[in-house]
């Protein structure tokens, strides 16, 4: 199992969510992709795009403007 951690910082809705998209379908069953951004709009769009794709949001933590997501592919 392979773990990816990726700096979305900075980058507006709808970006964060496709870019997390386009890696989980890179991703085999059970890799971890782990997102930072600092959009607020993230905490409802990746939500979102995990009940889609089925993935499962192991945790997701805040610290100041950074909104951490950790995605199980499943």
């Amino acid at each position: 199992m392979a773990e990816t951690k990726v700096n979305m910082r900075g980058l507006k809705c709808p970006l964060p969510a496709l870019k997390a998209r386009k890696l989980l379908s890179k991703m085999a069953a059970g890799d971890v992709l782990e997102i930072e951004c600092t959009d607020p709009l993230a905490s409802i769009d990746i939500p979102n795009l995990v009940r889609e794709t089925g993935d499962a949001i192991e945790g997701s933590d805040k610290k100041g403007r950074v909104l951490t997501f950790r995605i199980r592919k499943s």
